[in-house]
């Protein structure tokens, strides 16, 4: 086979390789919302989705782009009313990890979510249940 011919099938190999993860990655990132709502049964005990509904934990209704420690009628922990964030998805994809290290002293007793697939299938469940701040 001449050097030509293998020159080309390698570059062609690897721009299908390189296409396929991609592809992968971007799926990985846009997460499943159906697998999110299972895994947010984890999170149902404190957290609700719903506009004005708090229990342990405050309501998610509106967390895409809402400052943390900000809900209405929710006693927060120092910690988090002064952390100075707002919650986008890369913030909360590190909240979500491990909640104690990104804020510590916060009341969240969750140990957190190791695995980046599960965090990103929640998110996305949090994104079309949960929403923007308004």
């Amino acid at each position: 086979m001449p050097r030509s011919a293998i020159v080309m099938a390698a570059t062609i190999l690897a721009s299908v390789v390189i296409s396929l993860w991609a592809s992968a990655a971007h799926a990985e990132e846009s997460g499943d919302p159906a697998k999110g709502k299972k895994l947010f049964a984890r999170c149902a005990a404190c957290h609700s989705v719903d506009a004005n509904v708090n229990k342990i934990g405050p309501s998610l209704h509106g967390i895409i782009g809402r400052p943390a420690g900000s809900v209405a009628d929710f006693k927060y922990s120092d910690a988090m009313k002064n952390s100075g964030l707002t919650w986008d998805v890369a913030t909360i994809d590190k909240y979500i990890t491990k909640p104690k290290e990104l804020v510590p002293g916060n009341k969240m007793i969750f140990p957190g979510m190791p695995k980046p697939v599960d965090r990103t299938d929640l998110i996305s469940y949090l994104q079309e249940a949960a929403g923007a701040a308004q």
